[in-house]
């Protein structure tokens, strides 16, 4: 009689667990708006070519599709979760605290980060230092000496001479979004260590060194403009003078209203990105629940579809949309851990 219970019950559990995934017949994907044309692109191609019903693409922000990737199992949490950046261990480790033990990490390609601004106006030549001067917090005292002071620069003019003298502006994403992330490390974090005393807090207090390079003014000089990049191009377009922070691929979209600044003497290019001359450039990835895989529908054949060579191959169609792709080489070893259904082990 025990036996019979204790079988009754584990089947009852089995088909409640089933019926609830049984409930969601689409694959549900959040995350990066950077990462978002990429996904969005693949589910519609997708929809039309299987069986199965096209993916819903979110656009989160890349901090807050891991938030709710990582919530938990089941139909009330996304399958798969764009980034812009890779998963940090806090998230990862949120991910096992709720029962997301197995999550398949995806590298896709590469982006480059453009600071760009209208056509309508002349293009910017930055370096990474005029960008941490420009945007950060605190900053070098400019009477001299290793201290720092908050930020008294109001216009470009007044970080280097060579810059016109127009007002610092300039819209960008919010602390939930990898973009954000990445521009920090990858901007101002270049631009800070360029000053020696700040530097050398690198080695001797790592969090101090991370505070003065990623903290950004909050006196209206960087502006948050939320996740959506359409929409800072369109601010862009309106307001000449301002700049804005977004992928490659809105710069690739939109280069007839909006063009990208020189850092460090390089402009944001295909070429560019792929090989590494551009500063300000990032992998991208998306991250996928191996618990729902076999009970969401398709989400093996949509994995099979993001990782051909007709997606994200040198003349795919992803390569069309400013995604800048891998080598061959690196793309066989990820597709064939993309097919086994590998879990990420450790960062």
């Amino acid at each position: 009689m025990k036996k019979l219970l204790v079988w009754t019950f584990a089947a009852a559990a089995t088909m409640a667990a089933s019926s609830a995934f049984a409930a969601r017949d689409s694959i549900s994907i959040v995350g990066s708006s950077t990462v978002f044309p990429f996904s969005k692109v693949v589910a519609e191609r997708f929809g039309r070519a299987t069986k199965f019903k096209s993916p819903t693409v979110e656009s989160t922000g890349t901090g807050g599709g891991f938030k709710q990737f990582c919530g938990g199992v089941g139909v009330n949490f996304p399958d798969m979760s764009n980034a812009s950046r890779r998963i940090k261990q806090a998230e990862l480790d949120n991910c096992k605290a709720n029962g997301v033990a197995d999550v398949i990490e995806v590298l896709i390609g590469y982006d480059g980060i453009v600071i760009a601004n209208s056509v309508k106006t002349k293009q910017m030549k930055l370096s990474r230092k005029d960008l941490f001067l420009a945007l950060a917090k605190k900053v070098p005292n400019p009477s001299g000496g290793d201290t720092l002071v908050d930020n008294p620069y109001k216009t470009w003019k007044d970080v280097n001479p060579a810059l016109p003298a127009t007002k610092i502006e300039v819209l960008g994403p919010p602390p939930t979004s990898g973009t954000r992330d990445a521009f920090v490390e990858l901007a101002m974090e270049g631009g800070c260590s360029q000053f020696s005393f700040i530097k050398a807090y690198k080695s001797s207090d790592k969090n101090r060194f991370k505070e003065v390079c990623h903290i950004l003014r909050e006196d209206g000089a960087f502006i948050e403009a939320g996740e959506n990049d359409n929409l800072i191009v369109q601010k862009l377009n309106a307001n000449p003078n301002a700049l804005g922070i977004f992928g490659f691929s809105f710069l690739d979209q939109n280069a007839d209203k909006v063009q990208a600044s020189y850092v460090d003497g390089s402009l944001p290019t295909f070429d560019t990105i792929a090989d590494g001359d551009y500063p300000v450039s990032r992998p991208l990835y998306f991250y996928v629940k191996k618990a729902h895989v076999g009970l969401i529908p398709g989400i093996e054949q949509f994995l099979a579809e993001f990782t051909s060579e007709k997606a994200w191959g040198d003349e795919g169609y992803l390569s069309e949309k400013g995604l800048i792709p891998l080598d061959e080489d690196r793309r066989a070893t990820i597709a064939k851990r993309v097919k086994t259904l590998e879990s990420l082990k450790s960062l």
